[in-house]
């Protein structure tokens, strides 16, 4: 299964179409969203694909809320715990980074992924793969990730 992974789209639809386009040509099946969603139009834009996602910083859960259910989506509030393939998946945004932290290095999770820093980044921590597509908007290059289950290669792409 392939799945795109995204971050801090802070509601810049147009920073967005690139990404969404993409996602669309690939096939990919699912969609994780790390956070500073920033808009309703921003998950109407993803309603094609169930979507996971988790609250940010600069997000407001009362004004997303109605826009989640609307899109079929499911929002995991600060912190998402997600099992496909076989494989666990922790979501969070990544600004306390105390808990991100502790998630990576907990060893509970094959794929912990997380936004925030506005900059994309791989490592591997023992067991588990920290994934970081970057940022769609309020960057210098937007950027977003594949994930493919159940093998966990990952692809970070520059849009």
């Amino acid at each position: 299964m392939l799945v795109g992974v995204l971050s801090d789209t802070h509601g810049d639809v147009h920073a967005a179409r690139p990404a969404v386009r993409l996602f669309a040509s690939l096939g990919v099946a699912r969609l994780l969203h790390c956070g500073d969603v920033g808009s309703a139009e921003i998950l109407r834009m993803l309603a094609p694909w169930p979507t996971h996602f988790v609250l940010g910083n600069v997000d407001r859960q009362a004004m997303l809320n109605e826009a989640i259910a609307q899109a079929g989506h499911t929002c995991h509030g600060r912190f998402g715990s997600i099992e496909w393939e076989g494989r666990r998946i922790a979501l969070l945004h990544g600004d306390d980074a105390k808990r991100l932290d502790e998630t990576i290095r907990s060893g509970k999770w094959d794929l912990v992924c997380h936004g925030h820093t506005h900059a994309a980044a791989l490592r591997q921590c023992g067991p588990t793969t920290v994934l970081n597509p970057g940022a769609i908007a309020r960057t210098d290059q937007s950027s977003i990730a594949l994930v493919e289950l159940p093998s966990l290669r990952v692809t970070p792409i520059a849009l």
